[in-house]
């Protein structure tokens, strides 16, 4: 099964820790309506960086190594495309069923995409059960808190219904404050790496072992035989370093007349 069309590694703000790679991988999940401001908020928190226009969403994996209480944390964002009131949105349920945590986006000015938040809320919980897997965490994150001339969703709708749901709730803008949209994802990576690590990633590890074993295995066995086995010369090698001694002895004889 193949989540992303397209991985990126978000390199604009290295991480500035020195030494071995992250032993922990985090994967969050993004999703929400369509304008509703997701891949800025995946990019913000990545970079600092806010950019206003961006190419309709093809569900991009953004990646980037992060630190969280001390700890050097592989982060992996999927922002995934829009869901519609109508759509079925299939690739809900494999996002989150790839993902330790979930982020649900509605814009405070777009009351459409509030109202997509309860329905999202059922389709996440459905989709870790019917994967076999526990539930995931979940915040609700309401974007564009700026655009106060345009709002269609009152401030006090997003924490009671975050209050029904059992999630956290977060209400900010991602064009003019990094450190809420920061304090934000920083939180929910700090809460799952307090958590057990996924069976999916431990099993990745253990084949990837397996596969080194194996290569280092095979790697071995091909050092031992090869003296027992002498690699065949071949004619055209033999004939060209003959010429090549015929002609290096042609030019010691002329400077050697000379």
């Amino acid at each position: 099964m193949r989540l992303m069309q397209n991985m990126i590694t978000i390199s604009e703000y290295p991480s500035t820790s020195e030494g071995p790679g992250p032993h922990r991988v985090v994967k969050i999940a993004v999703i929400g309506g369509s304008g509703v401001g997701k891949t800025a908020l995946v990019v913000r928190f990545l970079t600092r960086r806010f950019i206003g226009d961006y190419e309709r969403n093809a569900g991009n994996l953004y990646s980037r190594e992060v630190q969280v209480d001390g700890e050097q944390v592989a982060v992996q964002v999927q922002d995934t495309p829009g869901v519609e009131m109508s759509s079925n949105a299939d690739h809900v349920p494999r996002s989150v069923q790839w993902a330790d945590a979930v982020v649900l986006v509605y814009s405070v000015a777009d009351r459409s995409s509030f109202d997509l938040m309860a329905g999202l809320h059922r389709r996440v919980e459905a989709a870790r059960a019917a994967g076999g897997a526990p539930p995931a965490p979940v915040i609700l994150l309401a974007n564009k808190s700026d655009l106060t001339h345009l709002r269609r969703v009152e401030p006090q709708q997003g924490p009671l219904l975050a209050a029904a749901l059992g999630c956290s709730f977060y209400e900010l803008s991602a064009s003019e404050d990094y450190s809420q949209v920061h304090g934000a994802f920083h939180r929910l990576c700090g809460e799952l790496t307090k958590r057990p690590a996924s069976s999916s990633s431990s099993s990745s590890s253990s084949s990837s072992s397996s596969s080194s074993s194996s290569v280092a295995s095979n790697g071995n066995s091909e050092k031992r035989r090869s003296p027992l086995i002498p690699r065949p010369k071949s004619p055209n090698m033999q004939d060209l370093k003959r010429r090549f001694r015929q002609a290096l002895s042609a030019k010691v004889r002329t400077a050697t007349s000379v």
